[in-house]
């Protein structure tokens, strides 16, 4: 089924007792009718994110026992007509778009034994002593303004086995939580809870799955989490507890999964857990410390398929095949003190990084043998030697390619094949030389083509611009020459939001065709939520946030992500000529950078209508005329550069330019008034100089966002991606600090756009 209309349950049997239309792709509104037929006891509708619809406000009654519409799109309040469905065992309406208040004839449904309300967009408190009127209550899973001022050890719940109270912005651990002898799932994560974790939430022996993750939790892990010999599922990510971990985890030997990123643990590799059927571990962003005992790896963990252990500080180096005969599905070695070879993957390995250490030697062309790799991270190592040939071509899967700061020498392999799936291409601040290869035009997907800081040699690669996808082109610091000339064709280049081509040697007039192609750059609106790619991950899914290095002031280099900056960057050419008026048809560019070229003509009063530039830098030209008193209007310009030229007249005067030091404007002999020293001729009584230099720093600290390179796997109904705001230009270094090795001051608790994981 792919379409859901009223007309095609028109003639539905009013006999019908059972509907299960689950996960079958249905669009469309969900018929009303459907609720309404006299002998309807089952509908299972879930799992269609696309299908739309409400529950009846009114004369909705029968015998409907089971009703469940997770993950599906209907949306309005829950009516008070709920409250006649006396029969109503299972109610699932979690992960909908549900909003208002809580109806009070829900709590008529005393037969209630499943009740799921999580993910969705309730409004007002709920006093939890409601939820004890159901005394067959077995599942309760909600997201609720929850009030629990009443003596909550008075409540009782004798059936209950599952409880999530995920995002009830809870303070505290529920006290009647040790009263639950049939719990066997706990979820309490996305709250507030600032306490210790309490040795009571050991006592329920059955408990299977524990989820506290995201909270405010502090102090040590308790030993008695020992006690639990039946735990699966262990979250404690994103949390603050520290210290090390209790070694009598050794007698949880059911534990499949264990989520401890994201705190202060600080330990060494916990080879003495000896789990058996260990399947996850996240030790993320901590400060675990030491070698990893790797003979003994694959006897500790025979099961393990997902190691993650970026951003802290382990050492040692891994023998190149220690995974080799392993399942491992997912491998993140990223940001600690690793050296030697670097190991290779499994061929079931899908997820590959391990940026940021110090790896050496070449990458052996053994790698190729992970046919089912679809992210593969080498950068910010020390790999030396050339690319292997196969590696364009291994994996038809393979989206994210990333060996971005490293020593790789050679050209670029010219056979990138087709079907492939890549969108993300990163191999710069190497040393790699010749040509293009023009099998790129193959790369359909390709949203991200960073070649930068290298030593290729080619004219300016027009022939890109067919690639449907294109958002990014960095081609800065290398040895492309001669004019932007473009192929013939319609929608060139139409979805580029960042162009950096600086510091090479392009000449001739700024072409007016390839700027009438940005249309993605023309739309201030335009959708900017694309940089975060999607694949799976312990059933759910991985998320990866891009990023690429721009130039500020032609000095400081920021790491920013693609959803935030719309850049041009012409500077360090041989370009020549007017800038052209259409430049000011770019309404969403942020960032303009024309400087240290050959460029005449004055500039042009269409650049002053950019009204979302927040740097522009034309120095180093021989733009002549005044300057426009529209240069007031940006409101959002916090950096300017328009020194060293032969502009005249008088600096306007408005409140926003005066905002902007002398250096902004020196270097015009024909320039005069505030900042700069001279005075103009007119001016009767001439005003001290006044130099205000906080314009630039101001900009860095309100504007400018820090996004980290993201290598982080995302567990969890919540994919989003690192961003932080910035101080004044000490910034830097503690960011430089972050990327060696320490992270955890600053990721130490996911935020609502953090990475995230969610239990089960």
């Amino acid at each position: 089924m792919s379409m859901v209309s009223p007309i095609s349950f028109a003639n539905l049997s009013s006999s019908l007792t059972r509907l299960r239309v689950s996960a079958c792709s249905l669009r469309g509104r969900f018929p009303d009718i459907v609720f309404r037929l006299p002998s309807f006891t089952i509908l299972f509708a879930n799992s269609n994110p696309l299908m739309s619809g409400s529950l009846p406000k009114s004369n909705w009654t029968g015998p409907l026992a089971y009703l469940s519409l997770e993950g599906t799109s209907f949306s309005g309040e829950i009516p008070g007509s709920i409250g006649n469905m006396k029969r109503l065992t299972v109610l699932v309406l979690s992960d909908c778009r549900f909003t208002g208040h809580i109806p009070s004839s829900l709590w008529n449904l005393e037969q209630l034994q499943i009740l799921y309300l999580a993910g969705n967009n309730f409004s007002g408190v709920v006093d939890f002593e409601n939820f004890t009127k159901f005394k067959s209550l077995q599942m309760l899973n909600v997201s609720l303004e929850l009030n629990l001022t009443h003596d909550t050890l008075e409540y009782t719940f004798p059936m209950l086995e599952v409880l999530g109270l995920p995002s009830c912005n809870l303070t505290k651990f529920p006290p009647f939580l040790s009263s639950l002898k049939r719990l066997i799932r706990l979820d309490l994560t996305f709250n507030r809870i600032s306490e210790e974790i309490p040795s009571s939430i050991c006592q329920s022996s059955s408990l299977q799955y524990l989820s506290l993750g995201n909270n405010n939790l502090s102090g040590n892990m308790p030993p008695c989490v020992g006690n639990m010999t039946n735990l699966v599922y262990l979250y404690l990510s994103g949390n603050k507890l520290q210290g090390p971990l209790p070694r009598s985890l050794v007698k949880c030997v059911n534990l499949s999964v264990l989520f401890l990123g994201y705190n202060k643990f600080a330990d060494i590799f916990p080879h003495w857990l000896e789990a058996p059927r260990l399947y996850a571990l996240d030790l993320r962003v901590n400060r675990f410390y030491g070698s990893i005992n790797l003979t003994a790896f694959g006897l500790v963990f025979p099961a393990l398929e997902y190691l993650l252990i970026s951003y802290n500080s382990f050492t040692g180096q891994w023998p190149t095949e220690v995974f080799s005969n392993t399942s491992l599905a997912a491998l993140d070695l990223s940001y600690n003190e690793f050296g030697g070879p670097i190991p290779l993957p499994s061929p079931f390995t899908f997820f590959y990084c391990i940026a940021g250490n110090n790896f050496t030697g070449k990458i052996p062309s053994l790698i190729c043998d992970a046919s089912k790799l679809e992210h593969l991270d080498l950068s910010n190592n020390s790999l030396t030697g050339s690319m292997p040939r196969c590696l364009t071509n291994f994996s038809i899967d393979l989206s994210i390619f990333n060996l971005r700061m490293n020593r790789l020498e050679g050209t670029i392999p010219q056979s990138f094949s087709w079907r492939n799936s890549l969108a993300t291409l990163d191999l710069s601040q190497n040393r790699l030389e010749g040509t293009l290869p023009r099998s790129l035009i193959r790369c359909d997907y390709l949203e991200i083509l960073d070649l930068g800081n290298n030593r290729i040699e080619d004219g300016f690669p027009g022939w890109l611009g067919t690639l449907p996808e294109l958002k990014v082109l960095v081609l800065r610091s290398n040895n492309f020459k001669d004019n932007l000339d473009l192929p013939m064709g319609a929608h060139l280049f139409s979805k580029l939001r960042i162009l950096d081509l600086s510091d090479n040697n392009f000449g001739g007039p700024l072409p007016s065709n390839l700027i009438m192609h940005l249309e993605a750059m023309m739309n201030s609106e335009n959708d900017q939520s694309n940089s975060l790619y999607m694949t799976r991950f312990f059933g759910r899914v991985v998320g990866y946030e891009n990023s690429v290095i721009i130039s500020i002031k032609g000095q400081i280099q920021l790491l920013v992500s693609l959803t935030v900056f719309t850049i041009i960057d012409l500077s360090h050419n041989s370009f020549e000529g007017d800038i052209p008026g259409v430049i000011g048809h770019l309404h969403s560019l942020i960032g303009l950078n024309l400087s240290h070229n050959h460029l005449t003509g004055s500039i042009p009063d269409s650049l002053w209508n950019l009204t979302n530039l927040e740097w522009l830098d034309l120095s180093s030209n021989k733009l002549g005329g005044v300057i426009s008193r529209k240069l007031g209007d940006l409101a959002s310009l916090g950096y300017l550069n328009l020194s060293k030229n032969q502009l005249t007249g008088r600096i306007p005067q408005d409140k926003h330019s005066s905002t902007f030091s002398s250096d902004s404007f020196g270097g015009n002999p024909g320039l005069c008034g505030t900042p700069l020293p001279k005075a103009c001729l007119d001016d009767a009584h001439p005003p001290p100089p006044s130099i205000n230099r906080k314009g630039y720093e101001n900009w860095i600290e309100q504007n400018v966002l820090w996004v980290g390179y993201a290598t982080g796997i995302v567990i969890g109904i919540s994919i989003a991606y690192i961003t932080f705001e910035t101080g004044r230009p000490k910034w830097l270094a503690r960011r430089v600090r972050m990327l060696e090795r320490r992270a955890t001051e600053w990721m130490e608790k996911p935020k609502q756009k953090a990475i995230k994981f969610h239990g089960q």
